[in-house]
């Protein structure tokens, strides 16, 4: 179930003390809201206290009062990191791929179904193979080859598409290209990407076959937000399915890639719906 338009959704992290929670409670109620859920968590090795809030907002125009209320009152005494989101804005999302289609047919399959509020106004490819799939949903589609000498004058392409396009966040949907730390920063928190578990055990172009002469007993996938590290992001979902000795190398494709669209669409998930607070390195998933 997607949320309510006329409501909103606030993230924030501070040095843990207490009346956090009755601030900005009172803060919300004299502003004529009412809290619909609210999840918190400590964590008591840094001393950190994070918490989602979501509530309902008297007339949606006034939450730019509110938000100044609340840098006011809870986001300078208590030294607070926070964002809100209004839930009736709907992101824009655009999609990286380069030639394996599963992910990205999966991902324009849930928001053509209606399962997100989200648009997608294009679909991004290093490869121009998934044209025609982008074309199948409606949505246009951008060929931007990467050339290893000339990498810098493609994200700026990229760049030039996702400002176009008031682009929010992206989606890499195996997307076989390592992005600039320089193109990272400038979508901070805001990429995600997906990768199956065989790294770094595996690597290679044929990693599942190798996985399978070694008789692994599970796959994995991770979706993280990208950062200047490569695949050592903050995690936002995670999952694994068993294998066995009668699995054939095209079993173990066929699981490891029906895992990464499961893993993927819920990281997506998570974050339309906010509920990701990245603490550092790690990330705190909301229920």
């Amino acid at each position: 179930m997607t949320q309510q338009t006329d409501t909103a959704v606030l993230l924030m992290t501070c040095r843990d003390r207490p009346g956090i929670i009755a601030a900005v409670s009172g803060l919300i109620a004299e502003h004529g809201g009412n809290i619909l859920d609210l999840e918190e968590h400590v964590e008591r090795d840094h001393n950190v206290f994070a918490m989602r809030l979501h509530w309902t907002l008297s007339h949606a125009d006034r939450l730019p009062r509110f938000e100044t209320a609340y840098a006011e009152r809870i986001g300078k005494p208590f030294s607070a990191t926070w964002k809100i989101r209004h839930c009736g804005e709907r992101p824009r999302m655009a999609i990286f791929v380069s030639k394996l289609s599963h992910c990205l047919y999966d991902l324009l399959a849930r928001v053509e179904a209606k399962e997100w509020d989200v648009d997608v106004p294009v679909v991004v490819g290093n490869h121009d193979d998934l044209r025609p799939i982008a074309q199948r949903f409606g949505i246009p589609f951008e060929y931007v080859p990467v050339d290893p000498a000339a990498k810098a004058a493609a994200e700026d392409r990229q760049r030039d598409i996702l400002a176009t396009h008031n682009i929010d966040f992206i989606v890499l949907a195996r997307y076989m290209q390592v992005l600039s730390a320089d193109f990272v920063d400038g979508y901070r928190h805001r990429i995600l990407n997906i990768h199956h578990s065989f790294l770094p055990a595996f690597p290679g172009a044929n990693p599942y076959r190798a996985a399978f002469e070694r008789g692994v007993k599970m796959i994995g996938a991770t979706s993280h937000y990208v950062t200047q590290e490569l695949d050592a992001g903050p995690i936002v979902a995670q999952d694994a399915v068993q294998v066995s000795h009668i699995d054939t190398v095209d079993d173990m494709v066929r699981k490891g890639r029906d895992l990464e669209k499961i893993v993927l669409a819920r990281a997506v998930w998570n974050h339309l719906q906010h509920k990701v607070l990245v603490c550092g390195n790690r990330t705190i998933v909301f229920q």
